[in-house]
């Protein structure tokens, strides 16, 4: 864990250096990879250089606010709270009457990361600063992730980064200081754009989905090898789908940082 922390440490002090950046501006949203990534950046350039901005709406829990404002003050992040459910509310009613009919399911949902990812940018206009995306390479490869929202940014630092090693990473920082409030290792990852959403409704389990992952983008396995590895037929086709579905996701994300 060690050198793969000190190879994005060197990756984003030298991207940021190549492109003349000094501070960075992410999403913070009170899950594990912002927070992980805002640790990074702030390992990097200072955390006065990293405005962490909590975009919260009906569906943001009391747990994801804690957390935000834990991992801003170990941090000494420059953080700040928006309440942004008054602009989904006006974007549903607007599109309500574009549309002719109630907004609902994932669209809803995605306006949601959409409007976050537009506040971001603009806050990166007004006030300077890269725009961090926060996504990491499960999420990537399966496209569980909103085109124009939660992958909004110049770099994404942990993309080349599985969720199942995010997880170890966290723990391992920690060693070094307490960095990451231990609620945002340990909590279901979720979303939040739904009630009682978990990223598991929608994904295999990370320990499972990574393995599977593995086989086939890093080892470039086939479907059938993966299934004469020991792993369910079905699940293997899930997840060779998902993959297919969303490669124009991933021609569009931000660079990631190697891993």
């Amino acid at each position: 864990m060690e050198k793969l922390w000190h190879k994005l440490q060197s990756g984003l002090r030298q991207y940021c250096d190549e492109n003349g950046f000094n501070k960075v501006i992410l999403g913070l949203s009170g899950g594990l990879d912002s927070a992980l990534t805002a640790v990074l950046a702030a390992d990097v350039l200072g955390g006065e250089n990293v405005t962490a901005i909590m975009m919260k709406t009906q569906y943001t829990s009391e747990l994801s606010l804690q957390i935000a404002r834990e991992t801003a003050k170990l941090n000494h992040l420059n953080y700040h709270e928006l309440d942004i459910e008054p602009l989904v509310n006006a974007e549903i009613g607007f599109l309500t009457q574009a549309f002719k009919a109630p907004v609902r399911g994932i669209t809803a949902e995605n306006l949601q990361a959409r409007i976050r990812g537009q506040l971001l940018m603009a806050w990166s206009n007004q006030n300077g600063g890269l725009v961090l995306a926060c996504g990491n390479k499960s999420e990537a490869l399966t496209g569980y992730c909103t085109l124009y929202g939660d992958t909004c940014g110049g770099l994404m630092p942990i993309g080349n980064v599985y969720k199942t090693t995010i997880f170890a990473l966290a723990k391992w920082r920690n060693t070094l200081g307490y960095a990451l409030p231990e609620a945002v290792i340990t909590r279901a990852p979720s979303a939040e754009l739904a009630a009682g959403q978990k990223d598991e409704d929608s994904l295999p389990p990370y320990a499972v989905l990574d393995e599977v992952l593995k086989l086939f983008y890093d080892d470039k396995k086939s479907a059938a090898e993966a299934v004469a590895a020991g792993f369910d037929k079905e699940l293997v086709e899930r997840v060779a789908a998902l993959i297919r579905r969303s490669e124009f996701k991933r021609k569009q994300m931000a660079s990631a940082l190697d891993a």
